[in-house]
């Protein structure tokens, strides 16, 4: 043996002091096994990056933790589908108030958006209202129908109840008709919020993304079978990405936990 460690250059003492480390990373790692697959019980499609820096492992650099993730078979499969939610057809926009607007605070601007959901041969329709500066998920709902009184207004409605603020706040939207509707008018005049709508999809990209990632992320694999079961799995996507999911744009905190440091 000491001929072999003259011919690695690598002392005895060195080679044990290396499969030491090495068996300590080993050992590391796996306990990250367990961390993994909690964090994915509540969160499916969570990608590692994001496991990274909720778990920050002393051992492990964000590189070699993706890649042990992907080893593991914790890679995130993208989902693709498209249905059309939005009817602007006959509807006059309000205009953009959130372009270049720069948001320093909570409830400032809050945007939205509607999207589907099919299970078997039936859709249904949910809407989520976000806080622009904290990405809280203010108000939400899941529907049988792409109605106003719904979709957009009981979301409203809970967003009302639950936040409060000045007058002229902006809410932002696409051009959907369940953001122009009369009773969504009355509401919005109501709660002296002012109405703002988006040109193009690229003008309401946060709400765009937002549904992709309570859907996609937690929705589909959670696996709602029935509309009963789609109300529950909604709220439990909320829950997680409010209070649980970091987010990069706010520090790599949860958006409950960034409202609580800017209050």
């Amino acid at each position: 043996m000491n001929v072999i460690f003259r011919v690695v250059g690598m002392s005895k003492q060195s080679f044990h002091q290396k499969l030491r480390r090495q068996s300590a990373v080993t050992k590391q790692s796996d306990g990250l096994l367990d961390q993994i697959r909690e964090i994915r019980i509540v969160h499916p499609q969570m990608s590692s990056r994001l496991m990274y820096k909720k778990i920050q492992p002393d051992h492990l650099g964000r590189d070699r933790f993706e890649a042990y993730c992907f080893k593991q078979g914790f890679k995130v499969k993208v989902r693709r589908a498209f249905h059309k939610t939005t009817n602007s057809l006959g509807t006059t926009r309000f205009p953009n108030l959130a372009h270049g607007l720069k948001v320093t605070g909570v409830n400032q601007v809050w945007t939205s958006d509607i999207t589907f959901y099919r299970i078997g041969e039936r859709f249904y329709y949910l809407t989520f209202i976000l806080d622009l500066y904290s990405r809280l998920v203010v108000g939400y709902s899941a529907a049988q129908t792409m109605r106003t009184t719904d979709t957009t207004l009981p979301a409203l409605k809970m967003a009302l109840k639950n936040r409060r603020f000045s007058p002229g706040l902006i809410f932002h939207s696409d051009g959907g008709g369940q953001y122009y509707d009369n009773k969504w008018k009355k509401l919005t005049q109501e709660g002296e919020l002012k109405n703002s709508m988006s040109e193009t999809v690229y003008e309401n990209a946060h709400a765009e993304r937002l549904n992709g990632t309570l859907k996609n992320d937690y929705i589909i694999p959670y696996g709602p079978e029935n509309y009963p079961d789609l109300i529950k799995m909604t709220k439990r996507a909320v829950l997680a990405y409010n209070h649980d999911r970091p987010h990069s744009s706010i520090g790599n905190v949860c958006p409950s936990e960034f409202e609580k440091k800017t209050r």
